[in-house]
């Protein structure tokens, strides 16, 4: 923040209010600590992976969880739900579960004569679609208009989602039994995906021991009014040309190089770019690093480039980082 307005006009700096500003910037920083520190005291050992769900959250994009059961995909989403201090459903899916019983239903009123819509769980500021691979694929096509634009269309109305609206989504790895590969579309609109990984012998000790918080005693740190001044305060940070060349000089990459199968589409590159400018804002700065992308790229984009290149061990994400250089 202190970096950028070094330049400003001289006339400028008579308009600022110079307590307002620090103050301002404290109380943000002591906010976003608070949370990471909260969610922290429950899934012990994991603060990387939680810095960057909230950053997913900053940037006003659907966090997809993914990972083995039983290591605290579902604790997260409960725990971010929470501390942002917003509305939310869990609902689990099942390979019976149809599109009504997530969107609502029409049903017909005797008394008026008429169809009166039921809101379902999607009218919430977040869904917790647990397990989201184990439905079909038709009841997993019924988010993708409220994924993409924050709406859902019914008997020809079309509904508005809260606002802010957020999909936090689980699922199974694909080789588990009883799972349904998600379509390349609605993978390219979850913002980032995110591997928790099993904890760490200290951590798990911990975790034994009873040592973590319980889901009830997590409070709301934010409510919707500062959640939404986080994230425009996280699209205002600004970025200078050479990072800027930096990222469509990675996203140009898959596109051209034939180890990738997928490409990173155009809304991947917007998504990168706003993750990594929320990035940026959690670890206190109002002006975007090289470092800020490389630290979100893998979660921004390996469910996009799709699986592990057998060859060499590494990820898609980490062949992309190393072929590319952040001075060049």
């Amino acid at each position: 923040m202190i970096f950028s307005l070094l330049y400003l006009p001289i006339a400028d700096y008579f308009r600022i209010n110079w307590i307002k500003l620090l103050f301002l910037g404290f109380d943000m920083t002591a906010t976003i600590t608070a949370i990471i520190e909260q969610i922290n005291q429950q899934l012990l050992g994991k603060e990387h992976q939680i810095k960057q769900a909230l950053g997913c959250i900053f940037a006003n994009g659907h966090l997809l969880l993914e990972d083995v059961p039983g290591v605290g995909k579902t604790t997260l989403a409960h725990a971010l739900a929470i501390s942002c201090g917003l509305s939310y459903q869990r609902v689990q899916f099942t390979s019976d579960m149809l599109p009504a019983d997530l969107i609502g239903v029409s049903i017909f009123d005797t008394s008026q004569q008429q169809f009166t819509f039921h809101q379902g769980p999607v009218f919430n500021q977040v869904l917790l679609a647990d397990e989201i691979n184990r439905t079909s694929p038709k009841t997993q096509s019924a988010l993708l208009e409220a994924m993409a634009e924050r709406q859902v269309s019914v008997d020809g109305k079309t509904y508005p989602l809260p606002d802010p609206f957020f999909v936090i989504a689980t699922q199974n790895p694909l080789e588990h039994s009883g799972t349904f590969e998600l379509p390349d579309s609605q993978l390219d609109r979850f913002s980032m995906c995110i591997s928790l990984g099993y904890p760490s012998v200290e951590a798990e000790k911990k975790i034994l021991q009873g040592k973590q918080i319980r889901g009830e005693q997590l409070q709301a740190i934010m409510d919707k009014q500062s959640l939404q001044q986080f994230q425009t305060r996280a699209a205002a940070v600004s970025v200078s040309e050479p990072v800027l060349d930096y990222l469509l000089a990675l996203v140009q990459e898959t596109r051209v190089n034939s180890l990738y199968p997928h490409a990173l589409s155009p809304r991947a590159s917007q998504a990168i770019l706003a993750v990594a400018k929320a990035w940026a804002m959690i670890e206190g700065r109002d002006y975007l690093l090289p470092e800020d992308i490389q630290a979100i790229l893998p979660g921004a984009t390996e469910h996009r480039l799709r699986g592990t290149n057998q060859r060499t061990g590494q990820s898609y994400s980490e062949q992309l980082l190393h072929s590319i250089n952040p001075i060049g």
